[in-house]
């Protein structure tokens, strides 16, 4: 342990940091709590710097992307700088960080704390590739039974997780700060009406039919603020469906960016297909930014998605996604006043209970007694 004694966590993730707000938020709990944090990410060419932070992060570079070689090569190195590093546990942030973690703690006797922020086995990206899924499903039944403290993004994932592997997984819904969107404009008084989706753009987010929707539609624009592997591919649909002028793809954007984006959104899409168990149960984050920025939100007809739109009264649910079908519901949504109204109120409402400082109590439960150095 450290002069200061405070207990070192190693907290590791595959992406570049840039907009992942659930570890931004994670390792702000944990330094906040009395623990000495260090992020551990990746750099990439393209990648944005970070905003100052109240801990060291180290951004490795690697020579590949993704695939096969880039899993191998970022655990390899993760491995090496864990196993020379002083650390009294670890947190990993999904199964792509699990194998180095899994080593170090075994070699090391360090407590491992693991964050699975979706159904890894179960994403979209792997339907259709059976070996390269049988793969993560070998490492995630070698390692997930093996662990003691885990944690995931919502109950249906924790129940299948644990069930599975007869593992006590937890639950840290990945609620927005509140101090986010302190500053909110109103939408409603604002003449350029546009639809916001953020997130990641891959396979599976309703944007291809979000985007066919705008020929349905006059004076909104559709805003989409992300990247992914999709995007050249919605830029181009864009353009063969003439509907350009009424798409705009910013890429990614910082969180600060970001939050004073959300509140100017008039509706806000979580609209992901049912694509594998990943999707069916996904509870977004984008969804609690939206509630927390005072945007009235569309969601598929998704069981965790819709229990939080039908028990806090915040939007629609719907259940095709054709877009003609979508784009009456955006032009309903976008234009009933009534019904606007009764969602901004309880939007109000349920951004007060929906946020990471009370859910923040979640994580401390699972981290406290295992920081049982903390000053007196």
């Amino acid at each position: 342990m450290s002069s200061q004694g405070k207990k070192r966590i190693i907290v590791s993730v595959t992406t570049d940091l840039v907009s992942d707000n659930r570890v931004y938020k994670t390792c702000n709990t944990l330094y906040e709590s009395g623990f000495e944090v260090l992020l551990v990410g990746r750099l990439l060419p393209y990648s944005l710097s970070l905003s100052p932070r109240s801990y060291p992060v180290i951004r490795m570079k690697l020579f590949f992307r993704k695939g096969p070689m880039f899993y191998f090569c970022y655990n390899t190195r993760l491995l090496f700088l864990l196993l020379f590093s002083r650390f009294d546990l670890l947190l990993s942030n999904d199964l792509d960080t699990l194998p180095a973690n899994f080593i170090a703690s075994k070699l090391k006797g360090k407590p491992l704390i693991y964050d699975s922020h979706e159904f890894f086995t179960e994403v979209p990206e792997l339907s259709g590739r059976p070996f390269v899924k049988s793969v993560w499903e070998w490492l995630e039944k070698l390692m997930v039974p093996r662990l003691k403290y885990a944690y995931t993004v919502c109950d249906s994932i924790a129940g299948i997780y644990t069930e599975k592997y007869n593992v006590n997984f937890r639950v840290v819904r990945n609620f927005p700060l509140s101090a986010q969107y302190e500053n909110i404009l109103d939408s409603e008084s604002s003449a350029d009406k546009f639809i916001l989706y953020q997130g990641a753009v891959n396979m599976g987010r309703g944007l291809e039919q979000s985007i066919r929707a705008m020929r349905y539609l006059e004076c909104v624009r559709l805003v989409v603020a992300g990247d992914g592997d999709k995007l050249d591919e919605l830029k181009e649909i864009a353009v063969r469906e003439g509907v350009q002028n009424k798409v705009q793809f910013l890429g990614r954007l910082p969180i600060g960016e970001l939050s004073r984006l959300t509140p100017q959104a008039s509706l806000g899409l979580s609209i992901e297909e049912d694509k594998g168990l990943n999707y069916r149960y996904a509870l977004p984050n984008k969804l609690f930014d939206y509630i927390q920025a005072n945007v009235p939100v569309l969601v598929s007809d998704l069981p965790e998605m819709v229990r939080i739109v039908r028990t806090y009264k915040v939007g629609e649910v719907i259940s095709s996604l054709d877009p003609e079908n979508l784009s009456t519901f955006f032009r309903e949504m976008l234009t009933n006043k009534k019904k606007r109204e009764f969602w901004k109120e309880n939007l109000v409402r349920a951004a007060q209970v929906l946020t990471w400082e009370n859910e923040s109590a979640r994580l401390k439960e699972i981290f406290d007694p295992l920081n049982t150095n903390e000053k007196k």
